[in-house]
């Protein structure tokens, strides 16, 4: 039952509408802040002198690896002092970190502004999860997220192309001035509309014993730690596409300045799919979204690999976007629904919960990504290869994460 559907913006709690729309919009500063990026590697690149390719995967790299940090910092932290105090100050510094990069004259500084960029959108990014698990459980809490993640997927249709229409009119680096313009909205319209929702009596003060207690429970929670790994192996899937995909669009398919287009596509099924996510998993149950969603993932996957040992690494242009588009569509049903079945059984502890998981994941998923990308030069098989094994590893982990909550008594939501 969500707290939100008993109580109306006359009680100090805003609309459904108004709460899904704020909360999408702060969630994606962190896709914006990746995919926007895209079309200016090459300018970047130049302008900051880097001379190898693979460099520029460091561009997305260092934020996620700020992230990791901020994900540790940010979930106790708003557990302490509240959700609304936490997202706040994350914004704050993300203003800071992007004002650097902006202003950055050589690749050490640019990159010390995107890890900066990445550490304070963590606040945002865990503690609006953990506000939303404030006012909601279980079915319910899949479904909001859904709809949030539904426009913080959406982003990526419209961030290339957001970021080479600023650079048709101005330098790379204006790209920046839009996210400090976002953050700055985002921060503002929490400030003045979203009450906290942590009350001072639910609050746990910054105890280092007590901290280190409660994140033993939630590593000993076997499943929790196999949904966090399942996100993991996902994440980095969209890591290692999003790293690549500007060279695989215009060096390998030379689609030039229809590379945003493109890669809006890829994005389109994921947003159709995580839209009717919302309505579909109250019916059918979590488990049941995500055992097809990765199904489908890795079918497609396995297809696009044989294709590009057939076609010596290239496979048809046609065929490389028809099957990206179904495996893309499965990431907007993978991602919200084991978000919620990893923050399920945490509770009073959903801050730090969200910290812990979205850190080892992110994790993960640079290791992951990194790896895999190191293989890249120019052909689709990396990209292929590494959503094959992450589709089989995030198949694993589902089984044995629902295996354990079924020997524990704790069925994940099914229906």
């Amino acid at each position: 039952m969500s707290i939100l559907k008993k109580r109306t913006s006359a009680d100090g709690f805003l609309p459904e509408k108004e709460f899904i729309a704020l909360f999408a919009l702060m969630m994606s500063l962190t896709a914006l802040s990746m995919d926007s990026m895209l079309p200016a590697f090459p300018n970047i690149a130049t302008s900051l002198g880097i001379e190898d390719y693979q460099k520029t995967q460091w561009i997305v790299s260092a934020m996620i690896f700020g992230m990791m940090f901020g994900e540790i910092i940010f979930g106790p932290l708003s557990d302490a002092i509240g959700r609304k105090k936490c997202i706040l100050i994350g914004i704050g510094i993300y203003i800071g970190g992007s004002v650097i990069a902006l202003s950055a004259s050589s690749i050490e500084v640019f990159l010390l502004g995107r890890v900066i960029q990445g550490f304070g959108v963590s606040g945002p990014k865990i503690a609006s999860r953990a506000l939303v698990r404030d006012l909601y459980k279980g079915a319910a809490m899949a479904r909001i997220m859904s709809f949030v993640m539904m426009v913080f997927i959406l982003v990526p249709l419209l961030a290339p192309s957001i970021g080479q229409l600023v650079m048709q009119v101005a330098d790379w680096r204006w790209i920046f001035a839009l996210l400090v313009f976002q953050a700055s909205v985002a921060g503002g319209w929490l400030l003045l509309r979203q009450p906290e929702t942590l009350t001072k009596e639910n609050r746990i003060p910054l105890n280092r014993k007590r901290l280190i207690a409660d994140v033993r429970i939630i590593l000993s929670r076997r499943d929790v730690m196999a949904f966090t790994v399942l996100l993991g192996c996902i994440f980095g899937g969209l890591m290692l596409h999003i790293s690549t995909a500007q060279s695989i669009f215009q060096d390998v398919y030379q689609t030039g300045d229809r590379f945003p287009l493109y890669f809006a596509l890829l994005a389109i099924g994921s947003s159709v799919i995580n839209f009717s996510n919302g309505k579909i998993v109250q019916r059918v149950g979590m488990l049941r979204c995500v055992i097809a969603a990765l199904s489908v993932l890795l079918a497609a996957s396995f297809v696009l690999l044989l294709s590009t040992l057939y076609f010596d690494g290239v496979p048809p242009f046609v065929l490389f976007m028809g099957l990206g588009m179904i495996m893309f569509s499965c990431f907007g049903m993978v991602f919200g629904n084991v978000n919620a079945m990893a923050m399920e059984p945490l509770g009073k502890i959903a801050g730090l919960g969200a910290s812990v998981i979205s850190s080892l994941s992110s994790f993960i998923a640079i290791v992951f990504s990194t790896l895999v990308g190191q293989f890249y030069h120019f052909t689709v098989t990396p990209l292929a290869s590494g959503f094959v094994i992450f589709s089989i590893m995030a198949l694993v982990m589902l089984r044995y994460g629902n295996r354990y909550r079924q020997r524990s008594g704790e069925n994940v939501d099914v229906g």
